[in-house]
């Protein structure tokens, strides 16, 4: 019989609940790769807004300096949501780390099973063999036995007779 895990069902839903997991962190790492590409983007806006801000026109020095105060209140709104985002993954990696854990340990165990069912059998067929080899070696005897009565018989036939 082949062997069977009684806990495999829930190894599955373990391994399943993991690969799951596993989703959320990619999504996680998305969101924190796209919040850091829109920190990137308002860097460069900024970058700009300086060079194009000495290359202008004197009255326009207010308008640019308003611009580049939103620029780095943005940059502080987006710097701000990108260590939420990182906070999300660092908390969706740990619970990833819980469910690997759960995982290997039933995979351990289930090999641990497998192990000590692999033995339990092997024992089995050692006992059957034993079993076969103490049935042969009796009926062996019993045929060495009656051989020599036979002979016994036939020599005492053969006195009794002569």
């Amino acid at each position: 019989m082949p062997f069977r895990y009684r806990l495999q069902k829930v190894l599955e839903f373990r391994i399943h609940k993991k690969d799951e997991q596993l989703m959320v962190v990619q999504k996680a790492q998305q969101a924190v790769y796209e919040a850091e590409e829109n920190i990137r983007k308002n860097n460069e806006e900024i970058r700009q807004t300086k060079l194009n801000m000495r290359q202008a026109d004197p009255m326009m020095y207010d308008t640019y300096d308003k611009y580049l105060i939103h620029l780095w209140e943005k940059a502080d709104q987006l710097e701000a949501i990108r260590a939420e985002k990182q906070r999300i993954l660092d908390e969706e990696k740990a619970i990833l780390v819980k469910l690997e854990q759960g995982v290997k340990v039933l995979e351990k165990h289930k090999e641990k099973n497998r192990e000590a069912y692999i033995a339990e059998e092997k024992a089995q067929e050692l006992k059957t063999y034993s079993e076969l080899g103490i049935t042969r070696y009796f009926r062996q005897t019993q045929d060495k036995i009656e051989e020599e009565e036979k002979a016994i018989l036939k020599q005492l036939e053969e006195i009794d007779g002569g």
